[in-house]
């Protein structure tokens, strides 16, 4: 039985009115439930999407979201990234739905229980529907790599900074301020 963002709707109030907490999404006709992530991960989403929100509210480029935002892909799909951009210039203003509109830029932080593999399907998956740039935060390496359509994967560490000059020009971000404090 292939399922629908009619069920998948019916599913996530379902689940709201028991009190339970989950991740979903649409793909190929069937809901994935996704635990919730692990603290650091959250922190780590937290942030980028702080610093992000920082530079594109004032010069109003567009929309930042974090994990929950769902996106409705071409394919009918539901899939919703970690983090996310949509520039104004393709979204004058937010639905009150799921966005049928693929991001400008994807960010998936791996959680303590992911597989690498899975989430660099996800992120290739959005390039080739049209997001500009997929990026991968993987906590245990330390590591950011950075995806873009037709290039080879660039990997940044805690040396590195992190730009994305096509999107959010003048933006820049240490990869070390992505991780979470350690407070004395």
């Amino acid at each position: 039985m292939s399922l629908t963002i009619k069920d998948y709707e019916k599913l996530q109030t379902i689940l709201s009115e028991s009190h339970i907490d989950a991740q979903m999404e649409l793909v190929d006709g069937k809901i994935i439930i996704m635990g919730l992530s692990d603290y650091t991960s959250e922190v780590i989403i937290a942030r980028l999407v702080f610093f992000l929100q920082s530079w594109v509210i004032p010069r109003a480029l567009g929309y930042v979201t974090g994990s929950g935002a769902g996106f409705i892909i071409p394919d009918g799909n539901l899939r919703g990234p970690d983090v996310s951009f949509v520039s104004a210039d393709r979204m004058c203003q937010s639905p009150r739905s799921f966005a049928q509109i693929i991001p400008d830029l994807m960010v998936e932080v791996k959680s303590a229980s992911d597989r690498i593999k899975p989430i660099e399907e996800k992120i290739l998956q959005f390039l080739e529907l049209g997001t500009q740039v997929g990026i991968l935060v993987d906590p245990d390496k330390l590591t950011v790599t950075v995806y873009r359509p037709d290039t080879a994967p660039v990997v940044l560490t805690n040396h590195d900074i992190l730009t994305v000059p096509e999107l959010l020009p003048g933006w820049e971000l240490s990869i070390s301020e992505l991780w979470p404090p350690v407070f004395e």
